[in-house]
């Protein structure tokens, strides 16, 4: 199944852009950098197993990969911009073997060490059942703990209706918890396997990709000022000189 999207600045033109979110958020954690025009369609998915999109069997990389391949039309020449797991599946896509004509990709804010607590702590939420709240509230406090924008983002914006959703016994988080179980990934690999423009950023402040991280994977890794790990929300306005570069670079 087709992964749902929202499609903005439609121009018709080449490069499209994907903008591909983090583990737990939605498409609409890019709201403010889509103030900056691009020349392009630009699209711009929840994940799979996130928000309105469908649901795998199992989360894995090239999974992710696949689905998300699909939102963009065949023949068409694609910028990605990814944010932590979506910075990840936007260096899949760069090797090719997606049907994808990748001409740049950049991954914010990727998480490039992973301990074997927390690899176990990921395995253990993966493995939880799904909590029921009695209140759109009580969900969308949670959401915004899980997706790590509680304090970046109101409990009352129009960015977390696609964040919970209401059934017949309760509210839930919008999120499939095994999504949370994908795994660690070997960037140094995706690096070495992505073709055209690679770049690799991170918050000054990131406690998931410290700048001393980021350097020992990418010397020329893009350390943006005054920012933790949801740049694209914190201040959107540091990520417009990659998107610059990574236009030029087409």
């Amino acid at each position: 199944m087709t992964t749902p999207h929202l499609a903005r600045h439609d121009y018709g033109g080449d490069p499209a852009l994907l903008l591909l979110h983090g583990l737990g958020a939605t498409g609409e954690v890019w709201h403010d950098l889509l103030e900056r025009t691009w020349p392009g369609e630009t699209f711009v998915p929840d994940l799979p197993g996130h928000g309105r999109s469908p649901r795998l069997t199992e989360y894995t990389f090239a999974s992710m990969a696949a689905a998300v391949a699909e939102v963009v039309p065949p023949g068409r020449q694609v910028v990605v911009l990814g944010h932590s797991l979506g910075g990840v599946l936007a260096l899949m896509l760069a090797d090719g073997s997606y049907g994808l004509d990748v001409t740049a990709v950049c991954g914010v804010g990727i998480k490039l060490r992973w301990s074997e607590a927390e690899l176990a702590k990921a395995a253990e939420v993966a493995a939880r059942p799904e909590r029921v709240f009695a209140t759109r509230e009580e969900a969308v406090d949670r959401w915004l703990a899980v997706s790590g924008l509680a304090g970046l983002v109101p409990p009352d914006s129009p960015r977390v209706g696609a964040g919970v959703l209401d059934g017949p016994d309760g509210w839930r988080v919008a999120v499939d918890p095994k999504a949370f179980g994908v795994g660690a990934p070997d960037v140094p690999a995706l690096l070495k396997a992505a073709k055209g423009t690679t770049i690799l950023a991170a918050g000054e402040r990131d406690p998931m990709c410290p700048p001393d991280h980021l350097h020992t994977v990418a010397e020329d890794g893009v350390v943006l000022p005054a920012t933790g790990h949801n740049v694209h929300v914190e201040n959107p306005l540091t990520l417009w000189p990659i998107m610059d570069r990574l236009l030029a670079s087409r």
